[in-house]
């Protein structure tokens, strides 16, 4: 039984996806983490590191230009390759370059130009999750979007991983020119990848060309009228905003317990490397999986359940203290159910999505979906002083509940979310 929900993963546009999201999840670290290690180690001032964490803003306000990604043509590639084939590669390429070009920079005789070249890494980057994402939504069938959810994160936490540990394992290799012209070459997979998959079939538009201001309209202004025209449309953008809280509360503030608890840098890192991945590759698999099986709705209620319980397990871990078997179950329960939770999430956002709009609609869903990661989670440590360790995380369990409340409210209205049979006509 299970074997057959799995069959879904072996179709060829599911490997493609799959190879898709090793291609966005590279450039990430390579702008953070590993960027941040290579900074530290030639002696740039934490003060320094710290502002670097602000080329990373693209990827928070990518829904200001993905209109143009959606809209705009390339001249003579759009003809040949299709729109989404053609914008794609037109970002992977540039993207290989920058990525080579701030490998060959001296961030301790030339840091302007480290940061420059950074930035412009998560721009295109940003700019490329854009496309992919759209492309994902468009080459799907809905019934397979759970499990093209899972596949992209599959991609996403490999691709990550090759531009983090491989980085890192490359530059003590051969420095850091070469870590970076390795993981600019690994650029290449996602270029094939587009090379080899067909563009989306979707409905022709009108050959007329509108003016500017019908243009403008309908690339910025009717893919907002267009979701806002559904029912219960705030309802949704309030559990997009809810769902994630709980996890995102608790999350913050692991690592700070585990510290806290006496736990080593090393027993936190190889338990959470190994335990961690393996959980998250598995849960993202049952979450498709899942929504294949029960229907979006019911994995989504599921999945948010069990990522709620999920935080009780810092509690358990709280209770025994330092005990490395309860550290992994704490590690491999919240990577497994949030995976779980993230791809019928991922699905349900790219069910949202109108196939007229669906770099613009699905750019803003997923940068409100970012919210409590980024805003709502800041006051965690706080919560944490005045409340102490257990009170917050049972804090941080009941603030799950909204999130689930609000689903069984949308269940009930059963509004699916879904784009509609016909798209808006195109503004003359």
């Amino acid at each position: 039984m299970t074997t057959r929900w799995l069959r879904v993963y072996r179709k060829p546009r599911l490997i493609a996806i799959l190879f898709m999201g090793f291609s966005s999840g590279l450039p990430l670290p390579l702008v953070f983490a590993t960027l941040s290690y290579w900074l530290r180690e030639v002696g740039v001032s934490r003060t320094a590191i710290g502002l670097f964490v602000l080329v990373g803003l693209s990827y928070s306000f990518k829904f200001l230009w993905s209109p143009l990604i959606d809209s705009l043509a390339l001249p003579w590639l759009t003809h040949r390759l299709g729109r989404r084939r053609s914008w794609a590669l037109a970002i992977q390429l540039p993207l290989g370059l920058a990525i080579f070009a701030l490998g060959n920079t001296d961030p301790k005789l030339q840091l302007t130009a480290t940061a420059l070249l950074a930035a412009a890494v998560a721009f295109l980057s940003a700019s490329q999750d854009i496309v992919i994402d759209a492309y994902r939504i468009e080459l799907l069938e809905p019934e397979e979007q759970g499990a093209g959810a899972a596949a992209t994160q599959w991609g996403y936490r490999f691709g990550a991983l090759a531009g983090s540990t491989g980085a890192l394992d490359a530059a003590a290799f051969g420095g850091w020119r070469f870590a970076y012209s390795i993981m600019a070459a690994l650029m290449l997979v996602g270029i094939v990848t587009v090379l080899l998959t067909p563009e989306p079939r979707l409905p022709v538009a009108s050959s007329a060309r509108p003016l500017l201001s019908a243009r403008l309209r309908n690339a910025v202004i009717l893919p907002f009228l267009d979701f806002m025209s559904r029912r219960g449309w705030l309802v949704i953008l309030i559990f997009i905003v809810l769902y994630k809280l709980g996890e995102a509360l608790a999350g913050t503030m692991a690592t700070p317990l585990y510290q806290e608890l006496g736990f080593t840098k090393e027993e936190v890192g190889n338990i959470g490397k190994i335990v961690g991945l393996l959980a998250t590759l598995s849960g993202v698999a049952l979450g498709g999986a899942l929504v294949a099986r029960i229907g979006l709705f019911r994995a989504l209620l599921f999945a948010g359940v069990l990522q709620m319980l999920s935080n009780l397990l810092y509690i358990a871990l709280l209770l025994a203290g330092h005990d490395d078997l309860m550290l992994a179950l704490s590690i491999f329960g919240e990577n497994f159910t949030t995976g779980m939770a993230s791809a019928a999430f991922v699905a349900y956002l790219s069910g949202l999505c109108n196939l007229a709009f669906t770099a613009t609609q699905y750019a803003l869903f997923s940068s409100l979906a970012a919210v409590p990661a980024r805003f709502l989670s800041a006051p965690s440590g706080w919560l944490v002083d005045h409340l102490d360790w257990i009170p917050f995380f049972l804090f941080a369990t009941a603030a799950c509940v909204p999130s689930l409340l609000v689903l069984l409210w949308l269940m009930r209205r059963q509004d699916r979310a879904a784009p509609p049979a016909e798209t808006m006509a195109m503004a003359k």
